[in-house]
Formats: C-alpha cells, structure tokens, sequence
C-alpha cells in the first residue's frame, strides 16, 4: 500500500529542513497578502506541492522546489538593484532554502531514490 506524506522521516536532513521551509513560504506568503494577488497565488501552491512532493520522493516535487527556491530569491536580488528595501531575514530564508535544497546530500539522494 502507497502511503502519502506530508514529511518524510527518512530523508537527509537537508531535505527535511527544506520541506519545511518550503511549508512555511508557502504559509506566511498566504498569510501576508499572498492570498490577493496571483503571483502571491502561484508561490503559495508551488511551495506545498514542491514540499509534499519532496516528502513523498517525486522528482518533479524537486525541480518545483528548486524552482520555486530560485525565484522568489531572484525577485530579492532584482529588487535590491533596484533600490528597493527587503528584508535581511527574507534574504537569509531564501538563501537557505535554495542551500538546502541544492546541497550534495539532497542532490545525491533525490538522484538515487526519488522515482
């Protein structure tokens, strides 16, 4: 029997945290305003489905966390030359999680185990 997952025990840790923060972005980007506006919309539902795919060992839940790891972080970057104000601890949540996610551990074990 195929169980489905919202965390997966056995994953690296560097998954595991990932699946959590990708949760959490997807969480405080509804909570925050994301609700209202489809960009805010498509953050949200690309965060969960990228989490719960990583947690049940789905490639494409790892190109949708990559992705969706790289490109609120590139929108960061572009508002920052733009001369915009972000926040520091947005930045460092966006850098971790793209950290985790493209660490040698999550990659080795995405390659070898997710079908």
């Amino acid at each position: 029997m195929e169980t489905r997952r919202w965390v997966n025990p056995s994953q690296p840790q560097t998954l595991q945290i990932a699946v959590f923060l990708l949760y959490f972005n997807a969480a405080f980007t509804a909570i925050f305003g994301g609700l209202f506006s489809v960009f805010g919309l498509l953050i949200i539902a690309g965060c969960a489905a990228a989490g719960f795919g990583i947690a049940n060992e789905q490639k494409w839940g790892y190109g949708v966390g990559v992705a969706m790891a790289v490109l609120p972080l590139a929108l960061v970057v572009l508002s920052l030359l733009g001369g915009s104000g972000v926040s520091i601890i947005s930045l460092m949540f966006d850098v971790a999680l793209v950290a985790l996610l493209l660490h040698p551990q999550s990659r080795d074990y995405q390659r070898i185990w997710f079908k």
